[in-house]
């Protein structure tokens, strides 16, 4: 039982750190400010790891890496603990594989997040700094759908097979990590 409050734990804080993490990589890819709610709160989550890491890894482009290997180091740091706490039975190498599925893991999970947020402000019509960052966050993502899926009788159906995308694309990345950590 202690070992399930621990992991559960982990995960809470290692995803919040990692989503704010990622969500500070696409708001700079996607040059929206973050002077907003939504940036005021990915900083205040972030910019403890992110300023150190940036005076060693420089920007690639338009990618923030300094971001990108925070993401990967809060997510190896989860991972490295609930191993050493199972008794580190396996081979350490599996922690990275376990670090990087979980962060491929919490970026496709942060995507079904970010979607339905924008679905229900999309139906309650607010207009606030919010709905406009959840609104320019997810756009970028439904685009290529909308170019290809035709409105049924006015209904924009991009969020809905993007979503379905997305479930499928998680169950596919589940699958691939048991292949790979249990050769199942």
């Amino acid at each position: 039982m202690l070992y399930q409050i621990v992991s559960f734990l982990l995960e809470v804080v290692a995803s919040l750190l990692c989503t704010a993490f990622l969500l500070r990589i696409y708001m700079q890819w996607q040059r929206i400010s973050f002077n907003n709610p939504v940036g005021k709160l990915v900083f205040a989550l972030s910019d403890w790891i992110v300023f150190p890491l940036r005076r060693v890894l420089p920007a690639v482009g338009r990618l923030d890496s300094a971001s990108l290997v925070a993401a990967l180091l809060v997510e190896l740091a989860h991972y490295l603990v609930l191993w050493l706490l199972a008794g580190a039975g396996h081979n350490g190498l599996w922690v990275l594989w376990l670090a990087l599925f979980g962060l491929l893991r919490l970026a496709l999970t942060g995507m079904v997040g970010l979607l339905i947020v924008y679905v229900v402000l999309s139906w309650v019509q607010t207009q606030s700094v919010l709905s406009d960052v959840i609104q320019r966050l997810a756009e970028p993502l439904l685009r290529p759908l909308r170019r290809v899926l035709p409105q049924l009788g006015g209904l924009d159906l991009s969020a809905l097979v993007f979503l379905v995308l997305l479930q499928i694309g998680l169950m596919v990345l589940a699958h691939v990590q048991a292949r790979v950590l249990f050769g199942v």
